[in-house]
């Protein structure tokens, strides 16, 4: 297994503890909100947003560096709106199911915290797997129609010259469609007979 096979199904890991942080916010901000669907769309909004950004962020590449530190920036202030929300709702959904306030207060910091280190561990490496692809070589292009009747022509096995004992001939656009000069019998020798 290769490097960057192994860091691909790590990449697969990492999105599932994200999508399982960002699963963990939206149950609680919707058992928070009111008990209609505009309230809980609302209420599920910002870590999914969050969960559409990181995904941006780690599978668009950089070309700018002024252009990534606004994404970033962008991403930044995205993250702490979906924790703010996501950490009242949360506590307040905790203490309702008869966590004591302590527990109700801290359970928030885990998904949130989830989703901090999953965010960063995808971008990471989404930078790491567009390194080794960048460094892996290109794969063999195959060759033009033309290119590859010359090469089966000139091949000693299509040919049966080098298996014949022949030397094979190689054939080349520039000889392919020359006529060939007769030669003409030494002087005082006939040309030999054919036997039957």
């Amino acid at each position: 297994m290769t490097n960057l096979t192994h860091l691909r199904r790590l990449r697969w890991l990492v999105r599932l503890a994200l999508t399982l942080g960002v699963a963990a916010s939206i149950a609680a901000n919707v058992l928070h909100a009111r008990d209609n669907l505009i309230s809980q769309t609302i209420a599920a909004w910002p870590p999914l947003a969050l969960l559409l950004t990181v995904e941006l962020i780690s599978r668009v590449p950089v070309h700018r560096r002024a252009l990534a530190a606004v994404r970033i920036a962008a991403t930044g202030v995205i993250a702490a709106i979906a924790a703010w929300v996501s950490y009242w709702h949360m506590a307040g959904v905790t203490a309702r199911y008869g966590e004591t306030a302590a527990s109700a207060h801290l359970m928030p910091l885990c998904v949130d915290g989830l989703i901090v280190v999953a965010s960063i561990s995808l971008v990471e490496l989404a930078g790491h797997i567009r390194t080794l692809d960048g460094a892996a070589p290109a794969a063999p292009q195959t060759m033009p129609a033309p290119a590859r009747k010359a090469a089966t022509a000139s091949s000693p096995a299509r040919t049966g010259g080098a298996a014949a004992g022949r030397p094979a001939r190689a054939s080349t656009p520039a000889t392919r469609g020359t006529p060939r000069k007769a030669t003409a019998p030494a002087a005082g020798k006939a040309p030999a007979a054919t036997a039957a």
